[in-house]
């Protein structure tokens, strides 16, 4: 590994998997009420099963590893990338609303409150930069200036 390698997985926090899971026992519980046990616990493991489809699918994954930055299945080769602002809690939470741009790329995650902007110099791309959602803006930083 180089020391330009940075990987990052956001997950999704407890609260939102605790709320997730309420939502569709609530659900279950209805079904609970207005059928049977047997049906309710088909729905119950149902629900268990798309509950750990969403918490899977919900999380992100942001990766330098020398050549390429890759925010999902999105991704920019270092040689595009401009400067790299790392963005505090009130500056990220103003970039990506009032001053964020139509046509910029966004990776956001609303759990999330902090992030970086990179701005991309590619001619071709009509993009003007990235807006990431990330808890190690510094670490993106390092990464990329090497």
């Amino acid at each position: 590994m180089s020391a330009a390698t940075f990987r990052e997985v956001i997950r999704p926090p407890l609260w939102l998997i605790a709320f997730l899971y309420f939502m569709l026992f609530s659900l279950v519980l209805a079904i609970w009420a207005a059928f049977d046990n047997r049906t309710a616990l088909v729905v119950a493991l149902i629900a268990l099963v798309i509950g750990a489809i969403v918490i899977f699918l919900i999380k992100g994954e942001i990766n330098c590893d020398g050549k390429e930055l890759r925010v999902g299945r999105a991704h920019i080769d270092y040689e595009y990338c401009g400067e790299v602002t790392v963005l505090s809690r009130t500056e990220f939470l103003r970039a990506r609303t009032r001053e964020v741009d139509p046509a910029a790329h966004l990776a956001l995650f609303f759990w999330v409150s902090e992030g970086v902007k990179i701005e991309v110099n590619d001619p071709r791309d009509p993009t003007p930069y990235w807006l990431i959602s990330t808890k190690r803006g510094t670490d993106i930083k390092h990464a990329l200036q090497q």
